[in-house]
């Protein structure tokens, strides 16, 4: 069984309009379910959680179905799930929820591969602890980070390790498991970074070993938010700021306001969305982990072809070989600033994004100046006709040559 491309894009209005979409990293196109599901809640009849009112009964019922469908998306348990206003908002709240339990002689480990939105809130809270932050590199040349590469930073002091789960940048995938095994050997904690992880593979946040796992529903196919995960018996340890009268259970203490229901109501049909790319598995668990299979499969044969043809293009450099990655190319094109290759694609509506893509770290890491690099990624909906336009507007740009600029 293949994945229906075909079948698939015809879901979503964005793609009539002609353009190939390689933004997925910064955010996927949405399929019409998921923009309906958002509207119908919102026009349904709303209030506060609660069991008196339909509207109260509603919202509580959308916000117990988020959590589900998020467990049946990663393998966790949904009374793990907490619900924020972006990944970077879950992991700075629980960075410095985590920091009331650390002292002076800690220390936090965080690695240059990483988004800095895994990077600067673990800086940030091991400041206000005085804990101490250490870094691990990886390799320039390959974009690997290794379990060896961690290792080399931990210590019996080590409270925590923030690693991705995917480099947004180069698509690198560490492997967590190993990681995890290691980090937990000294009695760290391990928070995984899954947003470029989450829409591209299987996840099953219990093989991972992790303690925390973040993500955000906007990269496969959902609204604008963010999810953080971990088991409710740790959660239950740990006590962040919140409002008085607020609740204290978990998840709902780390979660600060009323929640957008109209949001989560859209993740819950993003989950369905993908669960229904594999229908003929039994129960939306086991149809995740087949559609993801699919995905995978689909997402790699495409991602050979891009290499394959970016390699043959004179004056491309790419960056980053690691085996196991994402199907993320980073690339340049000799001659030309990553602007002017973005703004000459845009014009074919070819859309691929140059910058640093906040991987701050990792972007000086491999030796990219401020204005980084071309990013093309491939979503689940991107197809070989994509491919081909991406290819024929980089070789046209390429074989310019400098003196040949408009």
């Amino acid at each position: 069984m293949h994945l229906d491309v075909a079948r698939l894009r015809s879901h979503f209005p964005a793609l009539a309009r002609g353009v190939a979409h390689f933004d997925g990293p910064g955010g996927s196109q949405v399929p019409e379910p998921v923009a309906r599901a958002v509207a119908d809640t919102m026009t349904s009849g709303l209030s506060n959680r609660g069991t008196v009112t339909a509207a109260e009964r509603y919202a509580d019922g959308v916000v117990l179905a988020a959590r589900a469908a998020v467990a049946d998306l990663l393998g966790c348990p949904a009374e793990g799930v907490v619900f924020a206003r972006s990944m970077t908002q879950a992991t700075y709240d629980l960075a410095r929820a985590l920091s009331k339990q650390w002292a002076a002689d800690d220390e936090i480990v965080v690695t240059r591969l990483d988004h800095d939105a895994n990077i600067r809130p673990w800086f940030a809270a091991a400041q206000a602890a005085g804990a101490t932050v250490r870094q691990a590199g990886f390799d320039r040349a390959t974009g690997a980070l290794s379990v060896d590469d961690i290792a080399a930073v931990l210590s019996p002091r080590t409270r925590l390790v923030a690693v991705t789960g995917a480099s947004n940048l180069l698509g690198t995938r560490p492997d967590i498991p190993a990681i995890t095994e290691a980090a937990h050997a000294v009695g760290a904690l391990v928070h995984v970074d899954g947003v470029h992880l989450t829409p591209h593979a299987p996840v099953s946040f219990e093989d991972l070993g992790a303690d925390f796992y973040t993500c955000s529903p906007y990269k496969f196919f959902g609204p604008h938010h963010g999810v953080l995960v971990a088991a409710p018996r740790l959660l239950e340890g740990i006590h962040p700021d919140k409002l008085l009268p607020s609740s204290n259970a978990v998840p709902e203490r780390f979660e600060l306001g009323t929640l957008p229901y109209e949001l989560l109501a859209g993740t819950t049909a993003a989950v369905d969305f993908i669960a229904e790319l594999s229908p003929a598995a039994a129960g939306r668990r086991a149809r995740v982990l087949e559609s993801m299979r699919l995905v995978e499969e689909h997402e790699e044969q495409l991602f050979d072809r891009l290499l394959d043809g970016l390699r043959a293009i004179s004056g491309v450099t790419l960056y980053g070989s690691a085996g196991r990655r994402t199907p993320t190319a980073l690339f340049g094109v000799a001659g030309r600033s990553p602007g002017e290759v973005h703004e000459h694609l845009a014009r074919l509506d070819v859309n691929a994004p140059a910058g640093t893509f906040y991987a701050l770290e990792a972007a000086r890491w491999i030796g990219l100046g401020e204005d980084g690099a071309i990013r093309a990624g491939l979503a689940p909906y991107n197809d070989t006709e994509d491919v081909d336009r991406l290819l024929a507007g980089v070789r046209e740009l390429a074989g310019r040559g400098v003196s040949g600029r408009s």
